[in-house]
């Protein structure tokens, strides 16, 4: 399964759209900050399974009892999804390792930072977080799990879509 993770759109979607034209995912994650981006991108990309927390800038457009925090099973894989603010990740992303250890999750999606970052902890604990995809930068995530097995885990930025089409 090859996932594509994106937050922090911020209204600009066109970076959005090229991923995933370009990657061609069998599942999009919007880890948050403005959800209704990735509702729109949803709705141009009906066939594809999405999923989607919101950030802190998304009080007024999402629905109140919608989680911060979610956990999905995708591919075998268990994914504990957040945008991150609830978990202070600019100061310091102790508190949301010390959560996703908790949950017994194979990897944690964050943003919130506008910082691409991914890396495997010691303890095999896969960290992503994609960026921007908005006007921050246009940056994204990319995971390719098979049979509850994290096989690959980046960053994408521009220049990485035109290898993958």
């Amino acid at each position: 399964m090859k996932i594509l993770i994106l937050s922090d759109s911020h209204s600009y979607s066109d970076f959005m759209q090229r991923c995933m034209d370009a990657c061609r995912p069998d599942a999009v994650i919007h880890l948050g900050d403005y959800v209704s981006d990735g509702k729109d991108l949803r709705c141009l990309y009906p066939g594809v399974p999405f999923y989607q927390v919101p950030g802190n800038c998304d009080s007024y457009r999402c629905d109140p009892g919608m989680m911060h925090t979610i956990i999905v099973n995708l591919s075998g894989a268990r994914l504990m999804l957040t945008h991150g603010h609830d978990y202070y990740v600019k100061e310091s992303t102790y508190r949301l390792l010390r959560e996703a250890r908790k949950a017994k999750v194979d990897a944690v999606l964050y943003g919130h930072t506008h910082s691409a970052d991914c890396h495997q902890e010691e303890d095999g604990l896969w960290v992503l977080n994609p960026g921007s995809a908005g006007y921050f930068g246009g940056s994204a995530g990319w995971m390719e799990i098979e049979n509850g097995k994290i096989l690959k885990c980046c960053n994408l930025r521009k220049e990485d879509l035109e290898a993958m089409k």
